[in-house]
Protein backbone atom coordinates (compact mmCIF):
# COMPACT_ATOMS: atom_id res chain seq x y z
CA UNK A 1 0.00 0.00 0.00
CA UNK A 2 1.18 3.48 -0.94
CA UNK A 3 1.28 5.87 2.06
CA UNK A 4 1.61 9.62 1.89
CA UNK A 5 3.06 11.55 5.10
CA UNK A 6 2.31 14.87 5.37
CA UNK A 7 4.26 16.78 7.82
CA UNK A 8 5.80 19.94 9.36
CA UNK A 9 9.88 18.78 9.32
CA UNK A 10 10.14 20.75 12.91
CA UNK A 11 7.27 18.84 14.69
CA UNK A 12 8.42 16.43 17.46
CA UNK A 13 4.83 14.61 16.99
CA UNK A 14 5.90 14.76 13.08
CA UNK A 15 9.14 13.19 14.19
CA UNK A 16 7.96 10.34 16.13
CA UNK A 17 4.94 9.52 13.90
CA UNK A 18 7.68 9.21 10.93
CA UNK A 19 10.40 6.93 13.02
CA UNK A 20 7.61 4.79 14.15
CA UNK A 21 6.78 4.28 10.48
CA UNK A 22 10.02 3.50 9.87
CA UNK A 23 10.33 1.16 12.82
CA UNK A 24 7.14 -0.75 11.54
CA UNK A 25 8.48 -1.41 7.81
CA UNK A 26 6.43 1.18 6.19
CA UNK A 27 7.08 2.94 2.78
CA UNK A 28 6.15 6.39 2.51
CA UNK A 29 6.08 9.40 0.46
CA UNK A 30 6.69 12.65 2.69
CA UNK A 31 5.41 15.81 1.80
CA UNK A 32 6.22 19.04 3.66
CA UNK A 33 2.97 21.13 5.18
CA UNK A 34 4.59 24.11 5.11
CA UNK A 35 6.27 23.84 1.59
CA UNK A 36 3.35 21.96 -0.28
CA UNK A 37 -0.07 22.94 1.93
CA UNK A 38 -2.52 20.84 0.57
CA UNK A 39 -5.27 22.52 -2.20
CA UNK A 40 -8.82 23.18 -1.58
CA UNK A 41 -8.92 20.40 -4.27
CA UNK A 42 -7.11 17.87 -2.59
CA UNK A 43 -9.31 18.64 1.17
CA UNK A 44 -12.63 18.45 -1.06
CA UNK A 45 -11.28 15.05 -1.87
CA UNK A 46 -9.75 13.84 1.51
CA UNK A 47 -13.03 14.87 2.79
CA UNK A 48 -15.66 13.73 0.63
CA UNK A 49 -13.95 10.12 0.28
CA UNK A 50 -13.09 9.84 3.96
CA UNK A 51 -16.16 11.51 5.67
CA UNK A 52 -13.24 12.72 9.01
CA UNK A 53 -15.74 15.63 10.40
CA UNK A 54 -13.80 19.03 9.33
CA UNK A 55 -13.17 19.80 12.84
CA UNK A 56 -10.40 16.66 13.10
CA UNK A 57 -8.85 18.88 10.23
CA UNK A 58 -8.23 21.25 12.20
CA UNK A 59 -5.13 22.23 14.28
CA UNK A 60 -6.67 23.28 17.72
CA UNK A 61 -3.80 23.74 19.58
CA UNK A 62 -1.54 25.57 16.99
CA UNK A 63 -0.77 29.58 17.36
CA UNK A 64 -2.68 30.44 14.54
CA UNK A 65 -5.90 28.73 15.20
CA UNK A 66 -5.51 30.28 18.62
CA UNK A 67 -4.39 33.87 16.96
CA UNK A 68 -7.60 33.57 14.45
CA UNK A 69 -9.79 32.78 17.10
CA UNK A 70 -11.56 29.82 15.12
CA UNK A 71 -12.65 27.93 17.79
CA UNK A 72 -16.01 30.65 17.86
CA UNK A 73 -15.81 31.06 13.82
CA UNK A 74 -15.73 27.70 12.88
CA UNK A 75 -19.22 26.75 14.35
CA UNK A 76 -20.54 29.76 12.08
CA UNK A 77 -18.95 28.75 8.70
CA UNK A 78 -20.16 26.45 6.09
CA UNK A 79 -17.90 23.25 4.98
CA UNK A 80 -16.83 24.99 1.74
CA UNK A 81 -15.35 27.90 3.99
CA UNK A 82 -13.60 25.57 6.38
CA UNK A 83 -12.15 24.17 3.52
CA UNK A 84 -11.03 26.77 2.09
CA UNK A 85 -9.41 28.74 4.88
CA UNK A 86 -7.57 25.08 5.74
CA UNK A 87 -5.95 25.71 2.28
CA UNK A 88 -4.64 28.85 2.97
CA UNK A 89 -2.17 27.64 5.79
CA UNK A 90 -0.53 24.43 6.73
CA UNK A 91 -0.06 25.56 9.70
CA UNK A 92 -4.03 25.43 9.91
CA UNK A 93 -4.03 21.84 9.76
CA UNK A 94 -3.08 18.74 12.05
CA UNK A 95 -0.64 16.72 11.30
CA UNK A 96 0.94 14.48 10.70
CA UNK A 97 -2.00 13.73 8.08
CA UNK A 98 -0.80 9.38 6.84
CA UNK A 99 -2.75 9.26 3.59
CA UNK A 100 -3.96 6.23 1.32
CA UNK A 101 -6.11 4.98 -0.55
CA UNK A 102 -8.47 3.89 2.16
CA UNK A 103 -7.64 5.76 5.14
CA UNK A 104 -6.57 9.05 6.12
CA UNK A 105 -5.50 10.08 9.97
CA UNK A 106 -4.49 13.02 11.52
CA UNK A 107 -1.95 13.57 14.06
CA UNK A 108 -0.21 10.87 15.77
CA UNK A 109 -1.65 7.98 18.04
CA UNK A 110 1.22 4.91 18.11
CA UNK A 111 -1.75 2.44 18.74
CA UNK A 112 -3.12 3.36 15.20
CA UNK A 113 0.40 3.39 13.50
CA UNK A 114 0.83 -0.14 14.81
CA UNK A 115 -2.31 -1.57 13.04
CA UNK A 116 -1.14 -0.73 9.76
Amino acid sequence: MKYIFIEYPKCSTCKKAKSHLKELGICFEERDIFLQNPTYEELKKWYEMYRVPLKKYFNTSGILYRKMELKDKLISMSDEDQLRLLSTNGMLLKRPILLSNDCIMFGYRKELYDQL
